[in-house]
């Protein structure tokens, strides 16, 4: 059975880094498009990285730019984001997402992604 299943949040200060990993058992990670997004308090969920295999293309949020990078482990079906220099404002549920990669030329950050994972929390505060 297909499932996401992140982990590695926690609680951080600001300037600190985290690396968040998504397991992503039974999905071919060669055929799929993968997104991590997060949810802060009050907030709608954003889009923060996405990879997809379709066109070999990685998007990034304009906050996380330069801060945050999206990799993959295809021969252990695993998705990590490393994210560094954290602010208060990276504070939120993060969540790993897959689906069918989208058509060529359009960003997978705003893909309507159909699998989802149960979330980790990110806390950065001092």
């Amino acid at each position: 059975q297909s499932q996401l299943v992140a982990s590695g949040g926690g609680l951080v200060q600001p300037g600190g880094s985290l690396r968040l990993a998504c397991d992503a058992s039974g999905f071919t990670l060669g055929a799929f498009a993968i997104g991590w997004f997060r949810q802060a308090p009050g907030k709608e969920r954003e889009g923060v990285s996405c990879h997809s295999r379709r066109d070999g293309t990685t998007y990034y949020s304009v906050g996380a730019q330069g801060r945050f990078t999206i990799s993959t482990d295809n021969d252990k079906n695993m998705v990590y984001l490393q994210m560094n220099n954290l602010k208060p404002e990276d504070t939120g549920v993060y969540y790993c997402a897959a689906d069918i990669p989208p058509p060529l030329g359009r960003n997978c950050l705003s893909w309507p992604y159909e699998f989802w994972g149960q979330g980790t929390q990110v806390t950065v505060s001092l």
